[in-house]
């Protein structure tokens, strides 16, 4: 039983858009790259059905939404933690030494 050859997606990217473009035909393709005319119909069918995904925004996952959220908490805390040291340094209390 021969293995199954495996095609990289830049390469079947490639010979869908010359099928779509018009370069070459089913057939004609089909047997320069010796790949079935099954094969490239069906390629061509993902490429197409998949072709909207490319303009589509991801959507940000819950790990993304946790960071944002962890950010926006820390920027907050800093910015309380500047606002105390400044109303320590106009109170008159003697800062520490390793500030």
């Amino acid at each position: 039983m021969t293995e199954r050859r495996k095609f990289k997606a830049e390469f079947k990217a490639k010979v869908v858009l010359e099928l779509i473009s018009g370069k070459k035909g089913l057939m004609e393709a089909s047997r320069e790259y010796e790949i079935k005319d099954t094969v490239l119909s069906r390629w061509k069918q993902e490429f197409i059905e998949r072709a909207a995904q490319v303009f589509e925004q991801p959507k940000p996952d819950e790990q993304e939404k946790t960071v944002a959220e962890l950010e926006r908490m820390i920027g907050r805390l800093t910015l309380q933690l500047d606002m105390a040291k400044k109303v320590l340094g106009y109170s008159g209390f003697p800062p520490k030494e390793n500030e």
